[in-house]
């Protein structure tokens, strides 16, 4: 039996992201997810020399909802993942999927030249990378 080859992230990533600045108040980032259908949005780097933050649906709900706090008051900052773990677009998407497992996470920003390319999450890792037509 022969291994298969899944091809790198990039075949599967998405590459329609958003990135917001982490001053943003909770409620205006989740305007811009609703309105751009994402459930997950990048925060930007202050500078070349910080890391890329990002928030998830999930942290909305855990954070602010469960926590009976503002949504309009709470900035994206206080409840966004910095440094986030981060995947290169060539890296090979089993290698992406065992990352995942090992570090808990289901989203990584793929990076390249300190620039983000797209998201990888195991939705499009199994969905997008199984190549179910």
């Amino acid at each position: 039996m022969t291994a298969k080859n899944w091809g790198p992230v990039s075949k599967c990533m998405r590459t329609d992201v958003k990135e917001v600045d982490g001053t943003l108040d909770v409620l205006s980032a989740l305007k811009v997810m609703k309105k751009e259908g994402m459930t997950s949005l990048f925060v930007k780097r202050r500078d070349e020399n910080d890391e890329f933050g990002m928030v998830l649906f999930s942290d909305v709900a855990k954070k602010v909802i469960s926590k009976n706090r503002a949504p309009e008051r709470v900035s994206v900052y206080e409840i966004m993942a910095k440094p986030v773990l981060t995947v290169r677009p060539d890296m090979e998407i089993r290698y992406c999927a065992r990352l995942f497992e090992k570090f808990g996470i289901s989203h990584a920003p793929v990076v390249e030249d300190g620039k983000i390319l797209g998201l990888v999450s195991y939705y499009q890792l199994v969905l997008e990378g199984l190549d179910l037509d």
